[in-house]
């Protein structure tokens, strides 16, 4: 499909996603979203892509949080005409009922951010972040889930919702202590303030830090480095094999899910070869494919609704 709002480069096995928006320093839009999830689509069901990486266009942003053109309007998303243009044909225009009640389970009350972060979560490829300048709002939070984040010296984090009168958004008060504690979370969304490369570098929100210049081919490298000489359907299971169990309330759910796992993978050629490269000293040529031989386990992977 074509896009707007972002850009999609596919090139020796690595997906770049741009946020384009020049004008408004990437800031996100209900539009920037569907375009997202449609791009994360296309790149699960293309097994030439073996990495994800996001990015900003232009030098200043990343992403400059909620675009803020709707004013005083912009958090109330039964006003917004653009959200309204996402609804569902026959759904109603507002979730907010003639006698007050509010339909809690309707499109418009779900955060468009964590569709974004549901939909990195979901993916079966690795997504990294190349944060190229300013990441604040949902700028900030659709990094959480993905498997790296690298950052430019000129980038800046902020979780600023208290300042807007709001929340943290896009599920990232499940995915941000896991990241970089609770003390440090509940500091940087408490007060609101900006902090630069270096300290989320120091916090643990973002693995390493470069020249503006050397960004890109830095998050190239780490996604190389992730996917060369691995299976790629054992790193989309791994993936989400270790993203989920972060909130298991037992190692007896990992438990069980690796054992499915691992007797499912046994059986795949990619296992054998696996050990014949690794024994003939040669470099591996796995065949499996992600969008077609990806073995599902519906207890472990099917999603709750939202409701």
């Amino acid at each position: 499909m074509s896009y707007d709002q972002i850009r999609l480069d596919k090139h020796e096995g690595i997906a770049l996603l741009t946020l384009y928006r020049p004008e408004k320093m990437n800031a996100f839009t209900a539009d920037m979203m569907a375009e997202i999830i449609a791009a994360l689509d296309d790149c699960d069901a293309d097994d030439g892509v073996r990495a994800v990486i996001f990015t900003g266009h232009g030098e200043k942003a990343y992403c400059a949080g909620a675009d803020l053109g709707g004013g005083g309007d912009t958090f109330d998303y039964d006003k917004r005409a653009d959200k309204l243009g996402q609804l569902p044909p026959g759904v109603s225009k507002s979730p907010v009922a003639e006698d007050g009640t509010i339909n809690w389970s309707h499109p418009l009350v779900q955060d468009g951010g964590g569709r974004v972060t549901m939909r990195i979560f979901a993916a079966k490829k690795p997504v990294l972040g190349a944060i190229n300048g300013a990441a604040v709002g949902i700028g900030a939070t659709m990094t959480l889930p993905m498997d790296a984040r690298l950052a430019s010296e000129t980038a800046r984090y902020g979780f600023v919702f208290a300042r807007r009168g709001i929340v943290p958004e896009a599920a990232s008060s499940w995915f941000l202590p896991r990241l970089i504690g609770i003390a440090n979370a509940v500091d940087l969304c408490y007060s609101g303030r900006l902090i630069s490369a270096a300290e989320a570098h120091e916090k643990g929100l973002v693995q390493s830090v470069h020249a503006p210049g050397a960004l890109i081919d830095a998050a190239i490298a780490k996604a190389r480095e992730m996917t060369a000489d691995s299976a790629p359907v054992s790193v989309a299971l791994t993936r989400h094999m270790l993203w989920r169990m972060l909130g298991a309330p037992h190692p007896i759910h990992a438990h069980r899910w690796d054992s499915r796992v691992i007797f499912s993978r046994g059986r795949s050629p990619d296992a054998v070869e696996g050990v014949m490269s690794f024994l003939e000293k040669r470099p591996p040529n796995f065949t499996a494919s992600v969008a077609n031989d990806y073995p599902w386990f519906d207890e472990f992977e099917d999603t709750p609704p939202y409701s």
